[in-house]
This record gives structure tokens, sequence and C-alpha cells, in this order.
């Protein structure tokens, strides 16, 4: 597979996971709004604002995760793409197989 393929790949990984995600909210969001309100004594587990904080803070790393793959690819039109940021040398491709949008080489992340 090449840079670009390894990169859409990823870009619709992490789309599919942001829909999921954004999805999860808007049913932990839901709930909470047609709930008693009181889950902060419910002995059956976690409350709904834990539930939700934990889903948001997944779809803001993924949304961000989404803008490092778009500027991977602003580096791949660039002919940038696979050049350590830091050291200028290049990115090794079990790095960049790992880690599509890697910036930098593993010394320097």
């Amino acid at each position: 597979m090449s840079a670009a393929d390894d990169l859409a790949a990823a870009r619709d990984e992490t789309r599919a996971r942001i829909a999921a995600l954004e999805a999860q909210v808007a049913s932990i969001v839901e709930t909470a709004s047609a709930s008693s309100g009181d889950d902060e004594h419910d002995p059956e587990g976690q409350t709904i604002a834990y539930d939700r904080a934990q889903a948001q803070a997944l779809l803001d790393r993924s949304r961000a995760d989404l803008a490092e793959i778009d500027a991977a690819f602003a580096r791949l039109d660039a002919g940038t793409y696979g050049i350590c940021e830091v050291c200028g040398r290049t990115i090794p491709g079990e790095r960049l197989e790992a880690r599509p949008a890697a910036r930098r080489c593993v010394r320097h992340a």
C-alpha cells in the first residue's frame, strides 16, 4: 500500500469512529434529559455525566486524530511526508505503518 492509501484508510477509520462517538454522545445526552437527574446515587454503576465525559473525550481525541491525518495529506502533497520535523531524517516505514500521520521519528516523538 502507498502512503496515500494508508492515510486514506486511517481517515476512513477515524471518520467512522467519529460518527459512532457522535451518536454515542447524542444518545447519552438524550438519556440524561429523559432521566430523573439523580444518577449520582445510582447503585448500578457509572454516572451519566461520567459516561458523557468519557465519550466526549474520545470524540475530541478522534477529531484531533483526523486533523493530524489531514495535515499528513498536506505534507504528502508538499513532498515532506515521512520526514521528521525535528531532525529532517526519514521516518522509518515501520513507524509510518503504525502511525501514518507521524510527524516525527521515534527519537523525537
